[in-house]
């Protein structure tokens, strides 16, 4: 089996990403940027990072195209977390999906997001068919999210 796929951020990204950021600490989101906080795994203190929120078909997700990311470990161990833009915070409850059921959810991120289809999502065409996107699955965790009770 080979290990999970994961996407090591440039220098120039590391750099690039301050910007949404620092935008999102303020209170705007650019293309639905939050500030996803999750419990690390190990340590137990909160780890944070910029991430972008889809609306799909009524449900909430998170797609971390860089793959197996420390965010993606965390909240898996963690199973919720919280989204902050702003002074707002929702915490939440992550479930994983299944790779079976990843298609529609991936399509419309890639729609949504079609600029960083070219560096994360390499190899598949503009419109990738259901069985590209089986494919490739595996390679993109995807979580749904519902609000905490």
């Amino acid at each position: 089996m080979n290990a999970p796929r994961y996407v090591r951020p440039s220098w120039t990204d590391a750099l690039f990403n301050r910007l949404p950021y620092a935008l999102a600490r303020l209170g705007f989101s650019v293309y639905g940027t939050r500030i996803l906080a999750v419990r690390g795994r190990r340590s137990g203190t909160w780890r944070t990072a910029v991430v972008n929120l889809l609306d799909h078909d009524g449900a909430r997700y998170l797609v971390s195209p860089r793959g197996e990311t420390q965010w993606v470990r965390n909240l898996r161990a963690a199973g919720g977390g919280e989204l902050r833009l702003g002074r707002r915070c929702e915490s939440f409850v992550a479930r994983e999906i299944a790779d079976g059921d990843k298609p529609a959810v991936l399509r419309a991120y890639l729609r949504r997001w079609r600029f960083e289809g070219k560096a994360f999502f390499a190899g598949l065409a503009a419109d990738p068919s259901d069985a590209d996107l089986l494919r490739v699955a595996r390679d993109y965790p995807v979580f749904r999210l519902t609000a905490a009770s």
